[in-house]
């Protein structure tokens, strides 16, 4: 396949909510976006809806599936200008109540799977002088609530890993954001979770997706760090 003349963008875990969104809003920008899921199925349901979309099946917790996929883009699409981790790992449990592996895992994919791609990117952004890499985070990132024990402390990392990669490639002309979403993301599992809650209690992944898109195109004498985003009746 050709390289295409359109800027690319690598977005990682596209599920049903905020990664769908983010494509959507990228594709919308005229970008051609490489897909990043474990979910074959759900990349080909988004390429046939998305002609932009082309999706590469990857589990961005090994290294060596993020260098395959790296290395596909690259030569089907071309080098990415915009990088954004979105992949997830969660769980809810006490540290007595959750199984040890289950944070190893959630620190593969959320810390990790930042640095793996991160390191197989941006290089080629520094070469370039420009880019953006977006990390999506959460409340956990800043602090550390009971039943977080198996998510919150791999959050934590990852958003100084974020902002140690922020402090390194701003002056090479790379942006580096991580937005904080202090809310429940609209998705059907949440929805049966707080089936009581209104509308208004949950944050559309329209909302996160638009401020993703916003921040790779700020100008380089305003660049913001950390973002925070929650719906306006949330309390904080």
């Amino acid at each position: 396949m050709a390289m295409t003349t359109q800027p690319i963008s690598v977005i990682s875990g596209v599920g049903p909510g905020t990664g769908s969104a983010l494509v959507r809003r990228f594709t919308a920008g005229g970008h051609r976006v490489a897909m990043l899921a474990r979910n074959a199925e759900r990349l080909a349901s988004m390429e046939r809806e998305l002609p932009g979309a082309k999706g590469y099946p990857c589990d961005v917790s090994d290294a060596a599936q993020v260098e395959a996929a790296a290395e596909r883009i690259e030569r089907e699409l071309g080098a990415p200008v915009t990088l954004v981790h979105n992949a997830v790992g969660g769980a809810f449990g006490s540290f007595l109540e959750i199984d040890p592996a289950v944070l190893n895992r959630n620190f593969q994919i959320n810390t990790m799977g930042l640095l793996y791609l991160a390191r197989r990117f941006v290089p080629a952004m520094v070469r370039a002088g420009t880019g953006n890499l977006i990390v999506t985070g959460n409340t956990s990132a800043l602090r550390g609530k009971a039943a977080f024990a198996g998510f919150a402390p791999t959050k934590a990392a990852q958003r100084i890993l974020a902002e140690a990669m922020a402090r390194e490639l701003g002056p090479k002309g790379v942006h580096v954001a991580y937005i904080v979403i202090d809310a429940v993301i609209d998705v059907p599992w949440t929805r049966q979770r707080y089936k009581d809650k209104p509308d208004e209690f949950f944050i559309k992944p329209t909302a996160i997706a638009e401020e993703a898109w916003h921040l790779t195109q700020q100008t380089r004498s305003g660049w913001s760090f950390n973002v925070e985003l929650r719906p306006y009746c949330e309390t904080w």
